[in-house]
């Protein structure tokens, strides 16, 4: 799967949380997780790619209740940093974070979670994560990387353990730049069409995640809903990463528009400290 550095992870959480925000009276996460804990016991959810935790800080505290987490991730570096991020995101909220044998346990106001990661290469291990305890699987940012041949592979697991599945921060093709210029119509195209490169994977779902994911779980005897977390983007380092990463996609994507698009580059990052950026996200929770 292609690598995402723990920078690039760090700079886009807060716009993913103020995004999420949004979508977190529509999907009523802490209900749905009181109806779904056994005779009160803590509930099991397991988060596929999970980066540096940043699903969880974004979960827990609305799951409430006591939880049990199992983080599965393939990068290494991603991992050792985790425990780390999540101690110091603890700290930071006046919260208590206590290492022990089997990983970390974190206790907030309202809830608590003890909290394991493994090492687990999902593009080709998918047989060896433990989903067969797993109340609620999700992920953040990964649906959109995955192959429609990965995701009905996942379907399986998911039906056997009788899961609600919450897939968030999936892109979904919507991009509009306040001021517009001519061209960006068609770099968003050729961004567009690199977002469905294989990223390990197989040939990626891209823009078409939401819809596809929500009408194979509906056919799977899933409950779907969605709601909308975009991204509103004003401040300018994240501006400019954003024109950086859709031109460097946009010139590997077709190599022989190279000079349209540079010229695009130039002309955004001119105009960025007073332009404005959305970017369409979904929130996908279905439940059997």
């Amino acid at each position: 799967m292609t690598g995402f550095s723990t920078e690039w992870l760090a700079m886009r959480e807060p716009f993913d949380l103020a995004a999420r925000a949004e979508s977190a009276a529509m999907l009523d996460l802490h209900g749905m997780a009181a109806r779904m804990r056994r005779d009160g016991q803590a509930l099991d959810v397991l988060d596929l790619a999970c980066g540096t935790g940043a699903n969880l800080r974004a979960l827990a505290p609305r799951l409430g209740g006591a939880q049990r987490w199992l983080l599965v991730d393939h990068d290494p570096q991603l991992l050792s940093a985790l425990p780390g991020v999540l101690a110091a995101w603890s700290r930071a909220a006046g919260w208590v974070a206590s290492t022990h044998a089997e990983g970390l346990r974190i206790e907030g106001p309202h809830w608590h979670a003890d909290v394991r990661w493994r090492r687990i290469d999902l593009a080709r291990e998918l047989d060896s994560v433990p989903f067969a305890d797993a109340q609620l699987v999700t992920a953040a940012a990964l649906l959109d990387l995955v192959s429609a041949s990965w995701f009905d592979a996942l379907l399986g697991p998911l039906r056997r353990a009788g899961a609600a599945v919450l897939f968030a921060l999936s892109v979904d093709g919507r991009i509009a730049w306040d001021p517009a210029l001519d061209e960006d119509e068609a770099v968003h195209a050729l961004f567009a069409a690199h977002q469905r490169r294989d990223k390990g994977f197989g040939p990626a779902l891209g823009i078409d995640a939401p819809a596809w994911a929500a009408t194979r779980l509906e056919a799977a005897g899933y409950g779907v809903t969605q709601s909308r977390s975009d991204w509103c983007i004003e401040d300018l380092p994240m501006l400019q990463a954003m024109i950086e990463g859709m031109a460097a996609a946009a010139l590997e994507q077709e190599p022989g528009s190279v000079a349209r698009v540079l010229a695009w580059r130039a002309q955004r990052l001119a105009l960025a400290p007073r332009s404005q950026l959305r970017v369409g996200h979904v929130e996908l929770l279905a439940r059997p």
